[in-house]
Order: C-alpha cells, then structure tokens, then sequence
C-alpha cells in the first residue's frame, strides 16, 4: 500500500523498530521502497518511544481509571494535549542527524 502511494520516480524510506512482525523481507519485492530496521532495544532512536514517554509522564501518570473507555478517553485527551503544540511535535519527532533529501 505504501508502495502505490510513492510518486512515480520517487522512494520510500521505512523506519522500523525491532518487533518480529516488522517483516523487511516483504519490502524487497518493491523496486520504490527501502527499509531502515533499527536496533533491538533503541528507544531512543523511535520517536514515538519518546512521545509515549512524555504522555506518560505528563498526562497519564498517577492515574486511575475506570474502565476501557476511560483509559481511551484520556488517551485520546493526552494524544490531543501534545500534538496541540506543533513546536512540541517536531521537537519530539525530529533528528539532527536525520536529513531527508540532503
């Protein structure tokens, strides 16, 4: 699905974490697309660990809930808390050593 959505004379690059179901052998059937698997246990490496970090930490943290769909209200509600400071995001999912088209 990836694939079809790259421009035509363009290419993809895929970042994926060390889960077993991160399958980067299925990738190699498309000429337009390369997978950068990352190391086992790199947190610090995926964005996305730190933003689950700061979720944790600054909205979800020393709570109770009530159920299920309490625990996916205020997730929703935190998920909405961080992205509402665009600045925030792009500090979180960025990496000065990561240049795209450079």
């Amino acid at each position: 699905m990836i694939s079809q959505k790259v421009p035509k004379g363009r290419h993809a690059v895929i970042v994926v974490d060390g889960a077993a179901w991160h399958q980067a052998h299925l990738t190699k059937k498309f000429n337009n697309l390369s997978i950068i698997k990352l190391p086992l246990y790199s947190p610090e490496l995926n964005p996305i660990e730190q933003v689950w970090q700061w979720l944790r930490q600054n909205e979800l943290a020393n709570r109770c809930f009530s159920g299920y769909e309490n625990i996916v209200d205020e997730c929703s509600r935190a998920w909405n808390v961080f992205i509402s400071d665009t600045s925030r995001v792009i500090k979180f999912c960025s990496r000065d050593w990561i240049k795209v088209g450079s």
